[in-house]
């Protein structure tokens, strides 16, 4: 089945928005963050400190946090080769670890904490209902994006032992191509010196072994979470349209949706889906806080969601 998704319009949030800015001087930021006005009304702000009271993704900042951060990107950086990961997409593209639904599987992140996130400390399932719901109220007609928002981040139960428990570095994080040059936009790139990779001369230009415009499709990207969920959602047969699927796989490839590095390994289709990704991006990020959502007031919602888009039990 084809389901064709509209493009995203950055337009005004209506007038109940502009009411609430005029009266108080705050601004009123999709998913009903609100803050307080310090720019021209058409410029979109987000929030300047985490539930830490430090910035969003400040890899710099010193604490004990930042410091288990830090050293989570160096093993990673080290360890994540091409060979690595062309053996993980073996290993797990098979889906011979279990079968359950997507709502079992949400449940399991309530044991997972994310060590390469230095915004959030919370349970992951946390993180997906405030992504969906903050989302879900900005684009109520989108429901294939509450959705991809709920499952996103659904691959992290590759820490669990169940899944193999996976180190960390192998699970989360930012993710990157390999067979390419490591582009300096990387997070803590200087620990890429002692990844394997940096010794074959095929993996050290800007193309390496692509050619430019071939697609995301075709470039080996570092293993984890995301890379694993749309392997479960592809393979079992999803309807969700391939701009939620976009989402899933590379959401966390930052280098390329925040910092701009490489964009030429993209083709038309990349472009086109790189707008949804961009909207999810800041619910993804902004929406991380302590105030938690009730799981079971909005449960039957995105199960009717999970129904709709998926099969009732999946391999994994």
């Amino acid at each position: 089945m084809t389901i064709l998704v509209a493009q995203p319009e950055f337009v005004a949030q209506g007038e109940n928005q502009k009411n609430i800015e005029e009266e108080t001087n705050e601004l009123v930021l999709d998913g009903g963050f609100v803050l307080p006005k310090t720019a021209a009304d058409d410029v979109f702000l987000a929030p300047e400190i985490n539930s830490f009271g430090k910035s969003f993704r400040d890899y710099n900042a010193e604490s004990e946090r930042q410091k288990s951060v830090e050293e989570f990107y160096r093993l990673q950086h080290i360890n994540q080769s091409y060979d690595f990961v062309k053996r993980m997409r073996e290993k797990y593209g098979k889906l011979d670890k279990v079968e359950m639904s997507i709502w079992e599987c949400c449940e399991l992140l309530n044991e997972v904490v994310d060590e390469s996130d230095p915004d959030l400390d919370e349970p992951q399932i946390q993180h997906l209902l405030q992504s969906a719901e903050a989302i879900r109220k900005d684009y109520p007609d989108e429901d294939w994006l509450h959705l991809t928002a709920l499952i996103h981040d659904l691959g992290k139960v590759l820490l669990l032992p169940s899944f193999g428990e996976l180190p960390q570095w192998a699970v989360v994080g930012d993710t990157f191509p390999l067979g390419c040059a490591f582009d300096k936009a990387n997070v803590h790139h200087k620990y890429f010196k002692d990844n394997p990779d940096i010794n074959n001369p095929a993996y050290n230009t800007k193309n390496g072994i692509y050619t430019e415009g071939c697609g995301l499709e075709n470039v080996m990207i570092s293993w984890g979470h995301d890379d694993y969920m749309y392997l479960v959602a592809k393979e079992n047969g999803s309807t969700l349209p391939s701009a939620g699927l976009f989402i899933i796989r590379y959401h966390s490839f930052y280098p390329l949706h925040k910092e701009g590095a490489y964009t030429h390994l993209m083709n038309e289709e990349d472009r086109e889906n790189m707008k949804w990704l961009h909207t999810f991006n800041k619910y993804d990020l902004y929406s991380k806080s302590k105030v938690l959502v009730d799981v079971e007031k909005v449960k039957p919602y995105y199960v009717s969601l999970i129904e709709k888009y998926f099969p009732a039990k999946l391999r994994w």
